[in-house]
């Protein structure tokens, strides 16, 4: 069995199509149809299947991925053998949401950069909910994200810690908008969202819906920085992770508007795959989680 094919089934997954990971591996498509027409033969397994424009695994490849894993992770813990962290080779996939890779992520990042240069360190920023499916699927090593609940057995999960949460808007919002308390309200002013099926979002409606809160219509905008830009531009409000707003809440660019919701947090937590070998990159990135975040 070559080993390069096992990594080109993990590229696969990564890149979402063979074109793509064709195009990262620095290969034709053809090379890659070959490669895992040859696996599937060896294997006696179909491995991939399409869906729509997407690559994903059949059931039997779902099976047999921890073990693709195994074998990776143990030829790389071979090759790193003996090795201080500045020799540790290899690739670590890491998906992360956006709101932790922005604000709490680049004193770690540098950190893992400078004691592990050679490691090929990849990061996605996804939602949390997809965070769950990658780690389960393998496409992902380590997965750092709040936790949304209902969790797979196949998942090993630690806590790391727990954020507030907080209601902006802009100070040139007009005072009698400011309550967020009250029930039975139509307000005139708009939801700022950077993603609806965020685990804070989620907390918000749910949180309106109770009060009968009714807001007067949803903006959709795809990042926290564009949300912080637009409820700033007074174009709305919105709920949001403290820690990526206390600039601008220290600078008065942004102001927090009271609600009855100061006591709920969010936690954030990493996960693997309960089969997957921690190799020298995802245990030190993983004591570096520890040391930043908790």
């Amino acid at each position: 069995m070559e080993l390069k094919y096992l990594y080109t089934v993990k590229t696969i997954l990564e890149a979402g199509s063979f074109q793509n990971a064709a195009r990262q591996l620095n290969y034709t498509q053809s090379t890659i149809t070959f490669q895992m027409q040859q696996l599937e033969q060896e294997l006696n397994v179909k491995i991939f299947e399409k869906i729509g424009r997407k690559m994903v695994l059949t059931q039997a490849g779902k099976e047999i991925l921890p073990l693709i894993d195994n074998i990776i992770k143990s030829t790389e813990q071979i090759s790193n053998y003996g090795k201080s962290t500045l020799e540790i080779s290899g690739d670590l996939n890491v998906a992360i949401p956006e709101s932790l890779l922005i604000y709490k992520f680049q004193p770690l990042l540098k950190a893992f950069k400078e004691q592990a240069p050679r490691v090929k360190l990849s990061l996605q920023a996804l939602n949390c909910y997809v965070i769950k499916d990658k780690i389960v699927s393998g496409g992902a090593d380590l997965g750092i994200h709040y936790d949304v609940g209902g969790s797979s057995a196949s998942v090993m999960n630690r806590s790391l810690s727990a954020h507030d949460l907080v209601l902006i808007a802009s100070p040139l919002l007009v005072e009698d908008q400011h309550n967020f308390t009250a029930k039975n309200q139509v307000k005139a002013v708009s939801m700022i969202v950077n993603d609806p099926s965020s685990i804070f979002q989620q907390k918000f409606d749910q949180y309106i819906k109770d009060k009968n809160i009714v807001m007067d219509n949803i903006i959709e905008v795809g990042s926290i920085e564009a949300t912080k830009r637009c409820v700033s531009s007074n174009l709305g409000v919105a709920y949001l992770p403290r820690f990526a707003v206390e600039e601008e809440l220290r600078n008065q660019s942004l102001i927090e508007l009271p609600t009855a919701l100061e006591s709920e947090r969010i936690t954030a937590i990493c996960s693997h795959h309960k089969n997957k070998w921690l190799s020298p990159a995802m245990e030190l990135f993983v004591s570096l989680l520890e040391e930043h975040l908790v």
